[in-house]
């Protein structure tokens, strides 16, 4: 079974470094390495670039939010171009609940890094809590968040 998983292993190399396959996670030795999206919702070649793969998955949320809640562990660039939505839809007095409960899962898993500081604490306060109670203790706690995250002020 051990040359099973050598070839098996070698074959996986090959392939992503000629690009033939879709990646589900930067090259090895990224700075995030437990970082994971499901290949079916972002089409990334595994020939590219760390930095591109990142792009792509942040355009992806951008357009199309729900995506975020295909990915594990996101990155803090990952979890900005989704804060950023969130702000977005509170200035238009449109209500983000459904995309912060997408932020709350995320922040739920052990790998994930904090962009702000004590949201995973909030979170974990709030957890006992209806979903819907979540989500809104969330927003207060970025609405009260420092300037610099760039979230949430037009809450009102």
């Amino acid at each position: 079974m051990a040359l099973l998983d050598t070839l098996g292993d070698l074959w996986s190399r090959a392939s992503r470094a000629m690009g033939l396959e879709n990646a589900d996670r930067f090259p090895p030795g990224h700075a995030y390495p437990h970082t994971r999206w499901n290949k079916a919702y972002f089409d990334i070649p595994s020939d590219y670039q760390a930095d591109r793969m990142e792009s792509v998955v942040c355009a992806a949320i951008a357009n199309t939010p729900y995506v975020f809640g295909e990915i594990r562990n996101p990155t803090p660039r990952m979890q900005r171009a989704l804060l950023s939505i969130i702000e977005s839809r509170l200035r238009r007095a449109d209500a983000p609940a459904d995309l912060v409960h997408l932020l709350i899962k995320a922040y739920r898993q052990p790998h994930t890094p904090d962009i702000v500081p004590g949201l995973r604490a909030a979170i974990a306060a709030n957890a006992q809590y209806d979903a819907n109670i979540q989500a809104h203790a969330v927003l207060a706690y970025l609405g009260d968040a420092p300037a610099g995250f760039g979230v949430i002020e037009a809450q009102g």
